[in-house]
């Protein structure tokens, strides 16, 4: 189940991310607005310089038309007399086009003539031309910048209102010129009214145009630009998620789990719900990876985690803590009866088998709990107590739950510091190598040891093999126990007479760990000069279980190297015989169980009988371990047992220790009887 929110600012982290995207919204449309203001007003702007610009050339042009058709033009500026045929001319003009109205004035700036005056007849002389006055109007400056510096000047009027005027109109002052020669200047009342609409409408047509381009380039922008914060948003939801979830299962990863304890944790000091942790560990899951590969281990977590899922309640929380370990957090626990409840059906929903392609596998759960507020009070160690209850469940015959035990505790914190004090057992010298002797049953020699390893702590005494060689495969330091084993063996068996060899156990951890198992055998023997024909090393026939075909390669480049292969404890494993034909063994080691039981059970004789009687048809010796007394000895001889060991040839004692009595050089005239204790015995027991 996700997790809603981990932390505060985490929550507050999506209404964040709207307001920033609303104002940022916002601020784009305000943008946009301004942009079309803007676009408004630069049309604006554009119309009435087309306008001022069209008045300037209306002007110009109706200034020219004046002194190109206007008689008596020049007399009428110099002697201010207006003849009736310049009159009749100008009335003529008065109305051409656009142009209204006009007014004349001379090169001094003063207002000649008004076109509204055209129709008053005043004055007349006797050649009945009309007297002008001498000072109509005022001099203006624009009128006098014009003539006297020959610049136009243009003026936007609005009419409305104004009685004779349209409702836009310009004046437009230009200067008028004849023969080359400034004779005065023009102001030229120029309607502009169905222009300016022609001109608006225009520009409207193109405002719209603009409008809807920009309106397509902005929401063009605005969609990349919110696109990208939906990719934005998405990768940093998708970043957050992977930083809380497992990537193979979904689940949540350890950390946010714990986030999640911490805030339950709180919740329940503040009279909140009680909570339990129930940690779940995938029984045999190595097998399934070593026998199916990867992607089917792959595969059978994300069934794991969706069949937890299936299982909790809404509230509960499921996370996987790594590799095949997962861990619940139930909500709303009352007692220990809630708990049992569900960690029965967590159990019960493992047991179902898994469906890898066309194979069934099995891979049951344990599971282990612990109560918060009785089990522990803090998530350090509500964690811990349930991981120790998980250990006790998979140790009491795995698929079943366990709750949180204080003696199992005590025992895992001893193991644990056992683990650490192994870690140093080969610098400090506590560990070192024992051996035995094997003795030819035809003739009675010494043949060689076997290499047993010792453990002398140095607060507890000699620890057993059967207690620290399972820690150190669990705690994974049997493969650097195993090289250091090899080397020391080797080294102190070429100090040996010839041809007494040495036997030397591999653990199965050694087979599936990091290291080339065939580069440190051949690294101990060129290190230790002994030739490979003096080595033997032991298996049990439990390693030929998994990975048979991965192991038998193995077997095949040890072999290869010239060394020899004993098969371990025959006889007690899964269906032994079966594989005595995947692998030419030189030797199979009959267990003790078979020789404690071989005088007092016809059944294990006829079992050791048939061993010794297959091994020989396939040309593998047999050695009998586990011999304590004279009837056992004289049995397996009798049965044609080719090698003896056990307490009564001989018990492991250090290399110093070993004397090899006899032994002067290689051949049987040389070799080692058996002990002076036993050559008494009768002759039945020393053919």
């Amino acid at each position: 189940m996700r997790l809603p929110s981990l932390s505060p600012s985490t929550a507050e982290a999506p209404s964040d991310r709207q307001r920033t995207l609303w104002w940022r919204t916002l601020a784009a449309a305000v943008a946009l607005v301004g942009l079309l203001a803007s676009s408004e007003r630069l049309l604006s702007l554009a119309a009435e310089h087309l306008l001022e610009h069209d008045s300037e050339q209306t002007a110009l042009g109706y200034a020219r038309t004046i002194t190109d058709n206007v008689p008596g033009l020049s007399e009428m500026f110099e002697q201010r007399r207006l003849d009736p045929a310049t009159a009749d001319a100008l009335r003529g003009l008065r109305e051409i086009g656009d142009v209204f109205r006009f007014k004349l004035f001379d090169r001094d700036g003063n207002t000649l003539l008004v076109s509204d005056a055209l129709d008053r007849a005043d004055g007349l002389d006797a050649s009945g031309a009309t007297r002008l006055g001498e000072h109509q109007g005022f001099p203006s400056p624009v009128v006098e910048s014009i003539v006297l510096g020959g610049r136009n000047h243009i003026e936007l009027k609005d009419g409305r209102g104004k009685e004779g005027r349209p409702p836009l109109f310009s004046e437009a002052y230009v200067p008028l010129m004849q023969g080359g020669r400034l004779i005065g200047a023009v102001e030229v009342y120029v309607d502009q009214t169905a222009r300016a609409q022609r001109i608006r409408e225009a520009f409207f047509q193109v405002a719209c145009i603009v409008g809807v381009l920009l309106l397509i380039i902005g929401g063009a922008l605005v969609w990349q630009w919110q696109h990208r914060q939906r990719e934005r948003r998405l990768a940093h939801d998708r970043m957050r998620y992977l930083a809380q979830h497992d990537v193979l299962s979904g689940a949540l990863n350890r950390a946010s789990f714990h986030d999640a304890l911490q805030q339950a944790a709180w919740r329940h000091e503040s009279g909140g719900p009680g909570f339990a942790v129930l940690c779940i560990d995938l029984d045999r899951f190595k097998e399934v990876n070593d026998s199916h590969g990867h992607s089917a281990g792959d595969a059978v977590l994300r069934e794991a985690t969706e069949r937890l899922r299936q299982v909790v309640r809404h509230g509960d929380v499921v996370a996987r803590l790594g590799g095949d370990e997962f861990a619940i957090m139930q909500s709303g626990v009352a007692d220990s009866a809630d708990v049992d409840r569900l960690a029965q059906r967590l159990v019960d929903a493992m047991a179902v088998p898994f469906k890898i392609g066309e194979h069934r596998v099995v891979c049951t759960a344990s599971v282990g709990a612990a109560t918060f507020g009785s089990d522990a009070n803090t998530i350090e160690d509500l964690l811990h107590k349930a991981d120790v209850a998980m250990y006790r469940a998979k140790t009491s015959g795995r698929g079943r739950f366990s709750f949180y035990d204080a003696e199992l505790d005590r025992k895992l914190e001893d193991r644990r510091v056992l683990a650490h004090d192994l870690r140093a057992a080969i610098d400090n010298g506590s560990l070192s190598l024992h051996y035995q002797p094997l003795f030819e049953r035809a003739d009675q020699r010494l043949i060689g040891y076997e290499a047993l390893m010792r453990w002398s702590h140095p607060q507890r005494g000699a620890i057993a093999p059967s207690e620290f060689i399972p820690l150190a495969e669990d705690t994974g330091q049997i493969e650097v126990l195993g090289e250091w084993a090899l080397q020391r063996a080797c080294a102190e068996a070429a100090t040996w007479p010839a041809p007494l060899s040495v036997s030397v156990n591999l653990s199965a951890a050694q087979f599936s760990g990091d290291s080339d198992l065939t580069r440190v055998v051949q690294t101990a023997l060129d290190a230790s000069g002994l030739s490979p024909r003096r080595l033997e090393l032991e298996i049990t026939e439990s390693l030929l279980m998994n990975n048979t075909e991965s192991v038998v390669n193995t077997l095949s480049k040890l072999s290869a190297l010239g060394v020899r292969i004993a098969m371990d404890d025959f006889g007690t494993g899964y269906s032994s015989l079966a594989y005595l034909w995947r692998f030419p063994f030189d030797k199979v080691k009959i267990d003790r169980a078979f020789t404690i039981g071989l005088n007092d059970n016809r059944k294990v004789e006829l079992i050791v009988r048939s061993i010794i009687s297959l091994a020989h048809s396939m040309g593998i010796r047999v050695n009998a371990e586990g011999v304590e007394t004279a009837p056992q000895m004289a049995l397996l001889q009798e049965l044609g047992c080719d090698e003896l060991q056990g307490f009564l040839l001989g018990r492991p004692v250090p290399a110093h220790s070993l004397r090899h009595d006899g032994v002067v050089s290689e051949g049987p005239a040389a070799a080692t009887r058996l002990p002076q204790s036993l050559r008494g015995l009768p002759p039945a027991l020393q053919a």
